[in-house]
């Protein structure tokens, strides 16, 4: 039989050596790092606020006085809805919109059916249509197309109908420096 004492300091040096690896293993590694959507940092000195959204790039930079305060990645018009290069002003500021075009289905759970539904397609039977939130609404023309906050799925990769959208926190700082006739450039 084993003498108590030797057999705390055998329980003692198996903790300690516990201790001393576990204090040696690697660490488990970080959770996945978040993409950068933006980055705003303007000065609010004078100047009149202009964007520029090169499509090519889905990319969109903001100045005030020719001075760049922000730049953001965009979601513009996917294959078959291409957003036009262009001179636009902004016609139009709506904090709280819903598309009167685009929207989803869903189940009478609330579950998304369908994610890509026009307001004219037949919804089955069961399910209910959802126009799309656009919120912090910015509009270019008189057709329906804007800027807005929304899901940038692919940073670089065009997602829309034809609008602009804005990742969801970059979108009410634009909304709050810009007014009707700011002027935003649309190259390819």
């Amino acid at each position: 039989m084993m003498h108590p004492s030797l057999n705390r300091l055998i329980l003692l040096l198996g903790a300690l050596g516990f201790a001393v690896l576990g204090a040696c293993a690697p660490a488990p590694p970080p959770g996945r790092a978040q993409q950068v959507l933006y980055a705003w940092s303007d000065d609010y000195g004078p100047g009149e606020v202009a964007m520029t959204i090169w499509l090519s790039e889905q990319i969109a930079t903001v100045s005030r006085g020719g001075r760049p305060i922000a730049w953001t990645y965009v979601a513009t018009g996917k294959e078959g809805h291409a957003t036009r290069p262009g001179d636009y002003r902004i016609m139009e500021k709506i904090e709280d919109k819903y598309s009167n075009r685009y929207g989803w289905t869903e189940d009478e759970f609330g579950h998304m059916v369908n994610p890509d539904v026009h307001v004219d397609d037949p919804v089955p039977a069961g399910e209910i249509y959802v126009a799309a939130p656009m919120p912090y609404w910015m509009r270019l023309t008189a057709y329906g197309i804007g800027m807005h906050a929304g899901i940038i799925p692919q940073p670089g990769e065009p997602a829309s109908h034809g609008c602009i959208r804005l990742p969801h926190g970059f979108a009410p700082l634009l909304f709050e420096s810009v007014q009707e006739g700011t002027p935003v450039r649309i190259e390819e």
